[in-house]
Formats: structure tokens, C-alpha cells, sequence
């Protein structure tokens, strides 16, 4: 009675480790006679595209539409605006040639030309010779100015030397002290006006 028992299960663990080494087939019985069932037709433009990640984002590298540089033809007829800041507790010494813009913020000691502007901020000072179109000063500037268009002496600034101006705007409490003469019109050269309304 035992015997057959353990016979019995020694012939079913057999048949349990058959079943497991022997590759499994997932497809369903046909019956007798019967044709194979047929595929759903599938497409091959689906079949071999790749799954949407734009969801994701873009990729490392990628930019954003919105990002993208756009060719443009006015960027390359635009001018380059050419800045030079001189900041707070900086000296500098020599010789300055085409920029658009001269801040000084600290000291400068120099000959400035081929600029267009001039702004030297309440405590910045300038010591040498410039020949521009616009001068605002707010801080010191001593030695030789033109300004072709417009200089402007702010509340606080001082401009000392020879100086030369196409039109003259002193705030109250700015100083113009030295040789100061008035540019003959054939060198003025006309300053934007400024609309009245």
C-alpha cells in the first residue's frame, strides 16, 4: 500500500520535470480539418515606427522649438554695440579707440577717440582728452572735451579744461570751469531732437 504510493508519486515528479525541460507551446490546438486562424492584417508603416518619446521632452543636446536660433538677415546689417565699463575702484591708463560707449564708475587716464559716447557716473573721474559726439558727466572730467553733439554737465559733476561743445545742458549745481567755446555749425553735427507733444 505504501509502496504504491510512493510509486505513483515518483512517476508524476518524472513527469513534472519532463513538462518543465521540454519548450512550451503557447499556441492553441487546431482542430481536425480545420484552416490555421488568420492574423489580423497588421501595417507596415506601424509595424517598423518607434514609439513617441516627444512626451518625454527633448533629448540631451536638443533645444526647444522656441529655442532655436531663427537665421535672420537684418542680425548681420544690425551694428555691434561696443561698451566699455570702467567700475568702481579701477584704474586704467592709455590709450581708448572705437567703442560705442565709455561708463566710467573709477579712474581713467586717457586719450579717447573714434567713440561715440562718453558717461562718466558720480564717482568716476576722468583725466585726459576725448572727442565724442555725447558727453554725460556726473562725476569729474579734466583735460581736454569735445562733445560734437550734446554735453551735459549733471547735478554734482564738474568738467575743467578746454572744452568744446556743439549744445550745452548744465544742471543745477554742475560745474564748467576753463576754456569753454561753442563749435562753429559746420562741425555740429545734428543731435536727434527729441519730439514735442
Amino acid at each position: 500500500m505504501f509502496g504504491k504510493k510512493r510509486d505513483d508519486e515518483i512517476a508524476a515528479e518524472q513527469a513534472k520535470e519532463s513538462a518543465e525541460a521540454s519548450p512550451r507551446n503557447y499556441q492553441r490546438p487546431e482542430a481536425a480539418g480545420a484552416q490555421p486562424a488568420s492574423r489580423p492584417a497588421v501595417n507596415p508603416e506601424i509595424a517598423r515606427r518607434g514609439p513617441d518619446l516627444s512626451v518625454f521632452g527633448p533629448g540631451r543636446g536638443a533645444q526647444p522649438a522656441a529655442a532655436q536660433p531663427k537665421p535672420s538677415s537684418t542680425s548681420a546689417m544690425e551694428p555691434e554695440h561696443k561698451k566699455l565699463i570702467v567700475g568702481r575702484d579701477i584704474s586704467l591708463n592709455g590709450e581708448i579707440r572705437t567703442c560705442d560707449t565709455l561708463v566710467v564708475e573709477g579712474r581713467v587716464e586717457a586719450v579717447l577717440q573714434d567713440c561715440k559716447n562718453i558717461e562718466i557716473m558720480a564717482p568716476g573721474e576722468f583725466k585726459g582728452a576725448a572727442e565724442v559726439d555725447v558727453a554725460d558727466i556726473s562725476g569729474r572730467f579734466d583735460g581736454d572735451l569735445t562733445a560734437r553733439q550734446r554735453l551735459i554737465v549733471r547735478a554734482g559733476g564738474k568738467v575743467l579744461g578746454k572744452i568744446r561743445y556743439g549744445q550745452l545742458e548744465i544742471e543745477r549745481g554742475g560745474v564748467l570751469s576753463g576754456e569753454v567755446e561753442v563749435l562753429p555749425e559746420a562741425q555740429i553735427m545734428q543731435a536727434p531732437t527729441a519730439a514735442v507733444g
